[in-house]
């Protein structure tokens, strides 16, 4: 499987990539691994012999794997499964901790991304983890592995990614959408941009992403919101650059897709 690589932008500007850390296998079931990534810094697309959990406990991560996109905040994690292609950049500075976890047929994960609630005794956990070294009390080290690997079984799954498409026109289109949200040209205008029919550019964009544009740009909407939301802009501000009519409608939208306000959405996510 290989993915396109989208240049993209972060928070804070072009992307600037960083190494991904060589290893070649894991000395544990499961292994912990912390790094601070300034705004803007990624990996590049890369896949392991393992099972990876992608979170930070502090900052706001994109991930693209099998042509999605995903946005993660500290409350959450993306499981990426065994083999898949993905890179992982940071839109805010953030503490990345990551898990690495060996196949076991009795892991009881899926086989695919999926993003995870983290609770706080799973993040407290994978914190705890990444502090101990396994050679000074291997006991220890065991017990605390199996616990995150019930606790991650344990989290509420959610099916919230963006399905990024192949075409080299609908690429353009969706990292134009992407930059600038707030756009209001609809298929009849991008057509003429993209030199397609309005009928054909929508048919191919269906069956690349299975949404319609609207439904897209709804998921694209929720997920810069949340980026934004963590990183602390006002809903009004984000409304404006989503480019909704009116902060109302904005919450409306948030509401109907979270079953929260913005509002209530950010304080759910305050430490304490």
């Amino acid at each position: 499987m290989s993915i396109s690589r989208h240049e993209g932008l972060s928070a804070a500007g072009p992307w600037k990539e960083v190494p991904v850390p060589p290893l070649r296998a894991l000395p544990w079931p499961v292994m912990a691994r912390s790094q601070e990534l300034a705004a803007g810094e990624r990996f590049p697309p890369h896949a392991h012999d393992w099972n990876q959990v992608v979170f930070a406990t502090h900052g706001v991560l994109q991930v693209t794997a099998r042509n999605a996109r995903h946005v993660i905040t500290p409350q959450q994690a993306l499981w990426v499964p065994t083999g898949m292609v993905h890179h992982t950049g940071a839109l805010s500075a953030a503490a990345f901790r990551n898990l690495y976890v060996a196949d076991d047929p009795a892991l009881g994960m899926p086989d695919r991304c999926a993003v995870l609630d983290v609770s706080p005794l799973l993040r407290e956990l994978i914190v705890e983890l990444g502090q101990v070294r396994p050679d000074d009390d291997v006991g220890y080290y065991a017990h605390l592995s199996a616990l995150v690997i019930t606790q991650l079984r344990r989290q509420r799954q959610h099916v919230r990614h963006l399905p990024w498409p192949q075409d080299a026109r609908l690429q353009r289109w969706c990292q134009a959408l992407h930059d600038q949200p707030g756009d209001a040209r609809g298929v009849d205008e991008w057509a003429q941009v993209l030199g397609a029919s309005p009928r054909t550019l929508a048919r191919h964009f269906e069956r690349e992403t299975g949404m319609s544009l609207r439904t897209w740009r709804t998921r694209l909407r929720l997920l810069r919101a949340i980026e934004w939301l963590a990183q602390g802009r006002s809903p009004t501000a984000i409304a404006h650059e989503l480019g909704y009519a009116s902060a109302s409608a904005f919450n409306y939208m948030f509401r109907v897709e979270t079953g929260m306000s913005p509002l209530q959405w950010r304080r759910a996510r305050q430490p304490g």
